[in-house]
């Protein structure tokens, strides 16, 4: 199994060209604090703006002062739409709804469209040409087994995020979530490595994971056990894991729409940050709350002190 997961880890990204993130043990040991920021968004009841006056910061449990809150500009966002290969052929009747979707991006949004296959992502790419990602939209193979598990994806897309630029990270998943490997797809069985080292290694990326529920080629199995992951993966990221059904949504049109409004209604938090071990690689959890009423914040777990814009 070991050797399975790593020689996904190690496959290229598709067409992708990508750097990769130095590893944590090539990294020199660092001291004091050093700039950091975090993608949080927000959701709110009557359409309240953002207070950055009411946010609260806390960095490895102890108080922390903010240095900045900046809304986030689509023209600077990367999203990587991820679709995996395996979801049911009924995903045809929701090609409209993502057509849909990318045209109405706000302009500049930086998008690359990749799809799932045997723990790797087939892609030409981001690009700021939305009609260009349309004309990659497809139906996906819907093969039993073809899409691996989604985590190894994720993990070798955001180890290798393939655009150099500055700016937000955004994935969407669309997933059944389920993470084949780690033995019974049973709710009781929950704690797989797989998943957790996509989640960590996100976090480290400065990546928001989101996620829409969609069923595979194997119908119902382990619907469940899919879904919690999913969660589990965006909130520790920061983002958000729309859709709680275990049948195929009539339609993902709503689900898209939630995404694009959490995206405009993100903001970069940057504040300063001691490393929680020795090296930068290294992890510190972070907590980010608000005394602004009807206000609620969607904030990453841990962060990698250095990650900025």
């Amino acid at each position: 199994m070991n050797a399975r997961r790593t020689l996904y880890a190690a496959v290229a990204v598709g067409a992708l060209t990508v750097a990769s993130l130095a590893a944590a043990g090539q990294e020199a040991p660092t001291e004091g604090p050093v700039p950091t920021t975090a993608l949080i968004t927000i959701t709110s009841k009557h359409g309240e703006q953002l207070d950055p006056a009411m946010l609260k910061l806390k960095v490895n449990r102890h108080d922390a002062p903010i240095t900045a809150v900046t809304p986030l500009v689509p023209a600077h966002a990367q999203v990587a739409i991820l679709v995996d290969d395996g979801l049911r052929s009924s995903f045809a009747l929701q090609l409209k709804e993502m057509e849909q979707f990318l045209n109405e991006l706000p302009p500049g949004t930086n998008v690359m469209l990749g799809f799932m296959q045997n723990g790797t992502v087939i892609s030409k790419g981001f690009t700021r040409n939305h009609e260009e990602i349309v004309q990659q939209l497809r139906i996906p193979f819907s093969v039993r087994g073809i899409s691996g598990s989604p985590y190894f994806s994720l993990d070798t897309l955001v180890k290798n995020w393939p655009s150099q630029e500055p700016g937000p990270r955004m994935v969407l998943l669309l997933t059944n979530g389920v993470d084949p490997y780690n033995g019974s797809t049973s709710i009781m069985n929950q704690d797989s490595p797989y998943v957790q080292t996509a989640q960590e290694d996100a976090q480290r990326a400065g990546v928001a994971v989101y996620s829409i529920y969609f069923p595979d080629a194997r119908m119902r199995r382990g619907a469940f056990s899919g879904q919690s992951y999913l969660s589990q993966v965006a909130e520790a990221t920061g983002g958000i894991s729309f859709n709680q059904g275990t049948i195929p949504p009539v339609s993902i049109g709503p689900y898209l729409d939630q995404f694009r409004k959490a995206m405009l209604e993100s903001y970069t938090v940057s504040f300063m940050a001691i490393p929680s071990g020795s090296r930068r690689n290294d992890l510190t959890q972070i907590k980010l709350t608000t005394t602004q009423p009807g206000v609620k914040i969607i904030a990453p777990e841990a962060v990698r002190p250095g990650v900025s814009e």
